[in-house]
């Protein structure tokens, strides 16, 4: 899972989300690669019109070269502030994560496919919840300034 939390003074909250099952195929990603996280953040600014400032963790993949030049390429509407290494109390998508777990914990899943298909049953729903996302902004403590 790949997921980016929006926030714009004055406008609903936004979500946005990529998943991805492994089922063992011989030439299958068994997980994110920085194309996938390009992908994603191309499509949300699609989807939101215009520039964004991304406030990123550390995670290894994005800290690659091949991200870190896409960034570069593209920085008249991507600005990219790096979180503290082992921060996650700062990270807004922490808590969307946080929630999605706690949803499907109790879940007796059969297979792969059905834990997939709640997980992103569990996204899809938080996408039309703003005041959730906007709840997962709070619990970092930080605030946006119009």
């Amino acid at each position: 899972m790949a997921g980016i939390t929006c926030y714009k003074p004055g406008e609903r909250s936004r979500l946005f989300y990529s998943v991805r099952e492994y089922t063992g195929r011989k030439d299958q990603p068994k997980g994110f690669g920085w194309r996938d996280f390009r992908d994603l953040l191309i499509r949300s600014r699609i989807q939101l019109g215009g520039p964004i400032v991304l406030v990123w963790d550390n995670v290894r993949l994005h800290l690659t070269k091949p991200l870190r030049e896409f960034i570069e390429a593209n920085g008249e509407w991507l600005t990219v502030f790096q979180l503290p290494t082992y921060a996650p109390d700062l990270n807004p998508q922490e808590g969307i994560w946080s929630l999605v777990k706690r949803d499907i914990g109790n879940l007796a899943a059969a297979d792969l496919s059905q834990i997939t298909r709640a997980v992103k049953r569990k996204l899809k729903m938080l996408q039309y919840r703003p005041e959730v996302i906007d709840g997962c902004l709070a619990g970092t403590g930080l605030a946006l300034d119009a």
